[in-house]
């Protein structure tokens, strides 16, 4: 925080981190209202992760070759976009079920561009010794945006509605689209890159790149079995898991949810950044993560409103702490020329493979309910964590 450049990026990343998050809350929440529909709610974490899965390569290609503050502003304004949008249709009440799947999918397509050149700008900005400091403080950021979110969400739908609040959400976006013109960038000094993007053969040559790399490999794994399994597929069906659990207004119990989970995120940034004596290992990363799995597979079994708030807490405390560490490792250990594609492979396998929790969360709780989806997938993901974790401690 001591860079006036990081000081700027940071209050740029958690107005638009809020942004983000104020749009779901409001936007689920009228969908939910509107289709209750189980299935939107499983598309819903489809469209926000599949363009991660198909382009977070492509976009990391890009980032090497081009300026990444352009392709930041790209995604601000796709953001803007989805948020104009869907208070055009709340206003004039014609939301269907095909508008709101569209909204969504621009919505994912504007994650995709911002966030694996945010994570090369984030390099350039502070350099690799600070990197791991930033890294930490940025996921902070993420998570401090999701906790504030359902709040000033809460507040703007109290004072002007769903509708004429989710454009003025509009306006939380534009810092980091305006700051981005002026951002410090790589040094002029650094080598160009000029590696053509080819789509599909990039993935497939960036993955024999890291192949002999056992930190990069254990960590881009660690982020797929983490995002296949579970991801944060429960998000999207917490309004389901707060009218289950039953406590006073589901609207306030869906909030709180949320929050909790944030507020355990939020505390684990502050910790660990204050404490920083956790070693940054892939073996330390994997144990955090078996830690998540079983705080969620506590609260899939909870029925204690109370109790689901504690387990939530949990969760969020151990996701920050391993996927930070996680990314911290694969930043460090990529190689610089292709570091774009590195940390673009790596948000394909922690952020592109969420859509498929989408199945395993989403879908398969229209069949067999919220709880029991959330439950199974968290069984079969520690499986494949300790599968995982023998392996690290096998090879040291």
């Amino acid at each position: 925080m001591k860079s006036r450049p990081y000081r700027a990026q940071f209050i740029a990343y958690v107005l638009a981190m809020m942004a983000d998050n104020i749009e779901h809350v409001i936007s689920y929440w009228v969908v939910f209202q509107k289709f209750h529909s189980p299935a939107l709610a499983g598309f819903a974490v489809l469209s926000h992760w599949l363009p991660f899965l198909f382009f977070s390569v492509a976009v990391g290609g890009l980032a090497d070759r081009f300026d990444p503050r352009r392709i930041i502003q790209c995604g601000m304004l796709l953001f803007i976009v989805a948020s104009a949008g869907w208070g055009v249709f709340f206003i004039t009440d014609t939301l269907e079920m095909w508008h709101a799947m569209l909204l969504l999918v621009i919505h994912g397509c504007a994650g995709v561009l911002w966030q694996t050149p945010n994570q090369l700008l984030l390099y350039d900005i502070v350099g690799p010794a600070d990197l791991p400091s930033a890294v930490r403080m940025n996921a902070t950021a993420r998570y401090l945006g999701i906790l504030v979110g359902p709040a000033v969400g809460g507040v703007i739908m109290l004072a002007l509605g769903s509708s004429h609040g989710i454009i003025l959400n509009t306006v939380f976006y534009l810092p980091m689209l305006l700051w981005l013109f002026w951002a410090p960038t790589r040094s002029k000094d650094a080598a160009p890159r000029r590696i053509p993007v080819r789509g599909l053969a990039d993935i497939v040559q960036t993955i024999r790149d890291i192949a002999t790399r056992r930190v990069l490999t254990s960590m881009t794994l660690l982020a797929a079995l983490t995002s296949f399994m579970i991801g944060n597929a429960y998000h999207a069906q917490m309004p389901g898991f707060a009218g289950d659990l039953g406590h006073g207004d589901p609207g306030v119990a869906y909030s709180v949810l949320l929050a909790a989970d944030a507020a355990g995120a939020l505390l684990a940034g502050i910790a660990l950044e204050a404490w920083g004596r956790l070693k940054v290992t892939p073996r330390t990363a994997i144990v955090l993560a078996i830690l998540w799995s079983l705080s969620l597979l506590a609260f899939a079994s909870a029925g204690i409103y109370t109790l689901a708030i504690v387990l939530l807490f949990a969760a969020g405390f151990f996701e920050l702490s391993f996927n930070t560490m996680a990314q911290t490792l694969v930043q460090i250990n990529a190689p610089t020329d292709i570091r774009g594609r590195v940390v673009g492979l790596f948000n394909m396998a922690g952020l592109g493979m969420r859509a498929f929790s989408g199945i395993t969360v989403g879908l398969l709780g229209a069949a067999i309910g919220i709880h029991w989806s959330l439950g199974l997938s968290a069984v079969a993901l520690l499986a494949f964590l300790l599968v995982l974790h023998r392996r690290a401690a096998k090879h040291g």
